[in-house]
């Protein structure tokens, strides 16, 4: 057979979010003709940038960190040069005064080191059982029992260290607190992020708005290689008929699914029924941002731990002014905000008001109204990453395959598993296609 003949695949990708993106550059840059299709007008899904209150803000404060290797790799490919979007920094969990863990540069493992042994508002013996317990981990391949949590992973490390370093780690990653979270997805996030390469550690965060990251570059780059682009198209239903797929009716040998799980279910009710059920039994974690400003006032370090009670919702602020935004302005971040959000934005946004003033003495004077910039609820952020958790299979039917960051995989809700995923949901429909082809000409 004359493989130069062969018809290219014909793919819908249904959703423009990372994972959408990462899957159609792949198939197009395979050979396939792709149609992406997105209900949204604009791509990024749960991770872009929207005007609120008359500035472009981002719909939550997304962080990167170096082992994110397939996501850089990705901007990369689409023309965008990481060094002049993000700024790198070693690992720091820093609180308002600026002390706190912080890692050199160098080797993973003498950084870890190093980090630990220098903290100097911890005991020795402190010290010592992070490193002992840390090196446990590593001793058992990073691998624990898959129904255990992180708070019972955790439990036999002094109470400061849980509160300065696991409790924190664990809701930035798994947008879960340590009580519920998986140990063993923890153990895997810990593993690559601080014992894997050389800056697998560093925190890689934003300078620019989350469109100009991957998004807006990703659909150019599709429209200039000859990818149709159906942006605010909602894809109402998609079938098997005579051995084609049909998504509203047009032929595909093969659709991604890289909309969210609840999209997903809904498209999946006739052709993969049990699919559909185990996808739209998923339960959420929402991520609160709040906004603010003060004009004169500068963090210690671009992104600050914070401690978190009952009257003090957010984990984590950013000085998005020290990240190349209008000076003066940051972000608070409240993960795993369920029992804030059942509070009401309006209480969330105060109690934010108040625990910024409180932590940074002197900041954030004046009306409410007046530091208040904007806040916002995300309230499908994430997926509860509770131990045990059975994600949904990335192979859904033959020619019908799925994408995103709540697909089984290594990795919690974050960028780095949606470009995985959708990468590896591409890599599979090309596989198959070119085997089939390989068989035909046999």
């Amino acid at each position: 057979m004359n493989r130069s003949r062969v018809p290219a695949l014909r793919v819908a990708v249904i959703g423009a979010g990372w994972s959408g993106l990462a899957a159609a550059i792949e198939l197009v840059e395979g050979g396939a003709e792709v149609t992406l299709h997105e209900m949204a007008r604009h791509p990024g899904g749960r991770a872009r940038s929207a005007l609120a209150d008359g500035r472009r803000l981002d719909n939550g404060q997304h962080i990167l960190i170096g082992a994110y290797t397939e996501t850089l790799g990705l901007m990369r490919r689409v023309g965008v040069d990481p060094a002049h979007v993000l700024m790198r920094l070693p690992l720091a969990m820093c609180g308002p005064t600026g002390r706190g863990l912080r890692l050199p540069e160098g080797h993973p493992v003498l950084a870890f080191l190093r980090g630990v042994a220098g903290h100097r508002d911890w005991r020795w013996s402190d010290r010592l059982a992070l490193l002992r317990t840390c090196a446990g981990w590593a001793f058992a391949g990073f691998r624990c029992d898959d129904h255990r949590t992180v708070a019972e992973l955790c439990h036999s490390l002094p109470a400061v260290v849980r509160h300065d370093v696991i409790d924190p780690l664990c809701v930035a990653a798994l947008n879960t607190r340590a009580e519920y979270a998986s140990a063993q997805v923890f153990l895997r996030v810990i593993r690559d992020a601080l014992f894997s390469a050389p800056g697998s550690a560093d925190l890689v965060l934003p300078r620019v708005a989350l469109d100009d990251l991957l998004p807006a570059p990703a659909l150019r780059w599709l429209a200039q290689r000859g990818a149709t682009l159906r942006m605010g198209h909602r894809v109402m239903a998609i079938r098997r008929h005579e051995g084609v797929w049909r998504a509203d009716d047009e032929p595909y040998d093969a659709v991604v699914m890289a909309c969210s799980a609840r999209e997903a279910a809904r498209l999946t009710q006739v052709a993969a029924a049990p699919w559909s059920k185990a996808t739209s039994a998923f339960a959420y974690e929402p991520i609160v941002t709040v906004y603010l400003r003060d004009d004169r006032l500068r963090f210690a370090h671009p992104m600050v731990a914070l401690p978190e009670d009952g009257q003090s919702p957010a984990q984590f602020a950013f000085d998005l002014g020290a990240l190349g935004a209008a000076p003066g302005l940051f972000s608070f971040v409240v993960s795993g905000a369920r029992t804030w959000v059942d509070r009401g934005l309006d209480a969330t946004a105060r109690a934010v008001i108040g625990q910024a003033r409180r932590c940074f003495d002197g900041g954030f004077g004046g009306q409410d109204d007046r530091v208040l910039v904007h806040a916002r609820a995300e309230h499908r952020a994430t997926f509860v990453c509770s131990p045990g958790l059975r994600r949904p299979a990335w192979r859904v039917a033959p020619g019908l395959v799925a994408a995103g960051d709540y697909i089984e995989g290594p990795y919690p809700a974050t960028l780095e598993g949606a470009v995985r995923s959708g990468l590896r949901a591409a890599r599979q429909l090309m596989a198959g296609s070119s085997a089939a082809v390989a068989a035909a000409a046999d």
